[in-house]
């Protein structure tokens, strides 16, 4: 495909980025230590965690982890929220020439045994609030060092003291366990300091992270990403912000509101190694879901950017307490993760002033792929255009490209894109091409200047009567109306029709009514894409990265 999309960049974004910058994420986060010591890399419940002490931290749990006789290449489980614990784990890991394996902290015992099992990890870094998950399956599983993070560890004394008794004996957060064999994560940390530490020699082609896929459309798979992969997408992602971080005033630091889970490759890479590589300072969110919470906690901070996903975008803008945070230094507001809603979009920006950049991306590819200009004014129903060094085509099934304006899968190449699926050559050649294109499941469109937009998951298209019906399209209509929070459309067998559009939706204005939105779907939907099914519940079935699970709405008639 011609790359039109190179005539739509913003000036001062490259069409190619230096990649090869550093070595290794190792590389980058040394860098980060050394010339940023002083400033705060984190905040956590008003406490600030400067680039200094994580350097000093993290390298004293290297040297604990090394001291267990954990060898290079070895892999290491994470199962943290958004605590400090959080970047030194995974900076220490990195620095003892280990491999990161997010683990989700909401999984069920049997998605964390899955996982500990494939990945092979030896050792786990765990908040004890999820302990008891962990015992239920520590025989079975390969990891037998663990190391147990409380939510109050790094907060000092006197104040940890009262976090901790918070959690466990107020909130009862911490069910009981038995993990007799676990180091508490401090202890660790002193440990480390009485042993000696051995920098490996980590390069490009090393394996990082383990980043399993979701699971939202089939068995949880490890996404292989390397050293190398990493850190372009960081260098990518920083190329594709300046138009907007340049916004922030001469020497004010860049501040990043950290509500997307670490564990997630969006948070993972946008959030916490982008934050390091500009010398930013991340407040870390340990719980998005609490937005009374999440208020509370923006209303004490100054802060320019917010990478979000559509639900919390429109949480967040929902809620009556919204007006008590400045939102005036906001200059970058980027939406991933799922399809920004128009109506959440149109909402933020009357209300921010500052318009929601939709970008795109997987955690196959680091994850950032496409991305709208961050100097656009206005949402543009978009998931922008091809980030530097990047490049999107669009395949039919038999691999061929279709045409400008027609729908076809979305395939992606670039130095982002992982190495393969972890022990799985198999299904790693079911989704990269011959030619370096990783194939995405995701059916899109382009338009004549190269702007992409995501039609739907092919697996969540609906065959109503021989014609295709897509969710998104659906859920962007019905979110319009007024007194609408939320909607999900999904496919349901149908004796006539083969499928049927079944859409289930969240009330913001109690008196809405089933015939309400049949009207209003009659007047905005051709007649086989309408709904022949309309739910209402209190809530949508989410991942904690605030994914609909359209499973769960296809498996509840």
């Amino acid at each position: 495909m011609e790359k039109t999309w190179l005539k739509q960049y913003p000036a001062g974004v490259p069409a190619e980025v230096k990649t090869d910058v550093y070595a290794s994420l190792v590389a980058l986060l040394e860098e980060s230590f050394r010339k940023h010591a002083s400033s705060p890399a984190y905040r956590f419940m008003g406490k600030s965690f400067s680039f200094e002490l994580i350097d000093d931290l993290s390298r004293a749990f290297a040297a604990y982890l090394q001291s267990l006789g954990l060898a290079r290449g070895d892999r290491v489980a994470i199962m943290l929220p958004n605590v400090p614990q959080y970047p030194i784990a995974v900076a220490g890991i990195l620095r003892a020439g280990l491999v990161v394996v997010n683990v989700n902290p909401l999984y069920t015992p049997r998605e964390l045994e899955h996982q500990l099992k494939d990945s092979g990890a030896k050792a786990i870094v765990i908040l004890e609030n999820f302990a008891g998950t962990l015992q239920q399956v520590a025989e079975s599983v390969p990891t037998k060092h663990i190391v147990m993070a409380a939510m109050g560890d790094l907060m000092g004394f006197f104040k940890g003291a009262i976090v901790n008794h918070v959690v466990r004996k107020v909130k009862k957060l911490v069910p009981a366990f038995s993990l007799p064999s676990a180091v508490r994560f401090n202890d660790a940390i002193s440990r480390g300091r009485g042993k000696p530490f051995t920098a490996p020699k980590v390069g490009p082609d090393d394996i990082a992270v383990l980043q399993y896929t979701g699971g939202t459309t089939g068995v949880s798979k490890g996404a292989v990403l390397l050293h190398r992969n990493l850190v372009a997408n960081v260098l990518q992602s920083e190329a594709w912000y300046q138009p907007a971080l340049k916004k922030v005033p001469a020497g004010e630091q860049v501040v990043t509101i950290c509500a997307l889970p670490l564990y997630h490759i969006f948070g993972f890479n946008t959030n916490m190694m982008l934050g390091l590589r500009i010398g930013g300072c991340n407040i870390l969110i340990a719980n998005p879901r609490d937005i009374p919470g999440v208020l509370k906690d923006l209303a004490r901070e100054r802060f320019h950017s917010f990478p979000a996903v559509n639900t919390l975008f429109n949480a967040l803008a929902n809620h009556p307490d919204f007006d008590t945070v400045d939102w005036s230094h906001l200059v970058i507001s980027v939406g991933g993760g799922m399809a920004v809603q128009q109506a959440t979009a149109r909402l933020w920006l009357e209300k921010t002033g500052c318009p929601i950049c939709e970008g795109y991306g997987l955690s196959e590819t680091s994850p950032v792929a496409a991305c709208n200009p961050v100097d656009n004014t206005a949402y543009t129903g978009t998931i922008g255009l091809p980030v530097s060094n990047t490049e999107l085509a669009l395949l039919d099934d038999d691999g061929a490209e279709v045409p400008v304006g027609q729908p076809g899968e979305i395939a992606i190449r670039g130095p982002q894109v992982m190495a393969g699926y972890w022990q799985r050559p198999d299904e790693t050649a079911k989704v990269m091409t011959a030619d370096g294109y990783f194939r995405t499941g995701d059916i899109g469109v382009v338009d004549e200047r190269g702007y992409f937009r995501i039609v739907d998951r092919k697996k969540d298209m609906i065959l109503v009567s021989g014609f295709n019906v897509y969710p998104n399209e659906v859920e962007d209509v019905i979110t319009q109306m007024p007194g609408v929070l939320e909607c999900a459309a999904v496919g349901v067998p149908d004796d006539k029709a083969g499928e049927a559009v079944k859409v289930v939706i969240v009330k913001k204005d109690p008196g809405i009514t089933e015939a309400d939105i049949r009207g209003w779907c009659e007047a905005n939907l051709t007649g086989y894409k309408r709904p022949k099914i309309v739910e209402f519940r209190t809530e949508l079935p989410k991942t904690p990265v605030g994914k609909v699970l359209r499973r769960e709405l296809r498996d509840k008639k």
